[in-house]
Parts: structure tokens; sequence; C-alpha cells
């Protein structure tokens, strides 16, 4: 069921569809409950935007029915940022720009890319399996949101 009435709402405003609620909604408590960040805080926000993009485009459900593919999606190794745009152009085809759920989606996508972060430049560790890691925080690079939320999300998926 959509939730297409705007009564009370002030109206005008995009109709939000059941399943892009149901995506940012279980993306918000997988982060709560993996406390890997504070709620609120800008990384918060990345994780969530990311890991409701990740559900929303593998077609939601339960995460018990699609938990090892949102992991598989979210993987270091994974180009994710292609899947995504590849989801997007599949979803604008058969659904069409209007509705709600792909300009939802769109617009996350276009925050997620457009919101730059300050985090720890983890591009310079060494990619050699076993090596000791010393992260240089100090050493900080601006990176696109979904870059610090993929992460994040990874993570809050397997503490789930």
């Amino acid at each position: 069921m959509r939730p297409e009435s705007t009564n009370g709402t002030g109206g005008g405003g995009v109709a939000v569809p059941m399943d892009w609620l149901c995506a940012e909604y279980l993306a918000d408590e997988l982060l709560r409950a993996g406390g890997l960040v504070e709620t609120g805080s800008l990384e918060h926000v990345a994780g969530r935007r990311t890991l409701a993009l990740t559900i929303y485009l593998c077609d939601g459900a339960a995460p018990e029915e699609r938990l090892d593919e949102w992991l598989d999606r979210t993987s270091y190794d994974h180009p994710w940022q292609d899947w995504v745009r590849d989801r997007l152009t599949a979803r604008r085809l058969r659904d069409g720009d209007g509705e709600p759920g792909v300009a939802l989606a769109l617009e996350t996508w276009r925050l997620l890319e457009e919101t730059h972060l300050l985090a720890a430049d983890l591009g310079a560790l060494p990619a050699a399996p076993g090596v000791g890691v010393m992260v240089d925080e100090s050493a900080r690079v601006w990176l696109p949101s979904w870059q610090l939320g993929l992460p994040l999300g990874h993570l809050a998926l397997h503490l789930y």
C-alpha cells in the first residue's frame, strides 16, 4: 500500500512509497543496532542513505531473505557505485522518473555523490592480507559520502 494522501502535510510533496519507507526504516534500525556511529551524525546519515538505497535497489524484503545479497553488494571488492547506476537506469526505464520511489532513489544517489565528508585516508593502506595496518588518522581526504557509508552499512549488516 502506498501512502498517496497528502492530507495534513501541506500537499504538493512527493508521496513516499512503502518500499522506500521500509528500506529507510530498516537501514536506520540496522545502523542503530550496530552502534557504530552516533545517531544523527553525518556518518550515520551517509550509512543510512547507502544502506537504504542498497535495500531498495535489491527490491527490499526482510533481512533474513536478502542479508547475503546485501552483504555481497556492500562488500569492499564489489563495484557498488556501478551497480547503483545500472539498477537506477533499469528502474527508470521500467517505472519512469515520475514514480516516487525512483525519484527518492535518484535524489538519494545525488546526495551520496555530491555530499563529501572529511575522513581518514584509507586509500593509502597496504593491500596485502596479513600486513599490520596502522591508520594515520591525521591524514584526511574528502570523500563522497557513499564511500564512508558503504563500509558502515556493511559492518552493520555483519553485526545483525
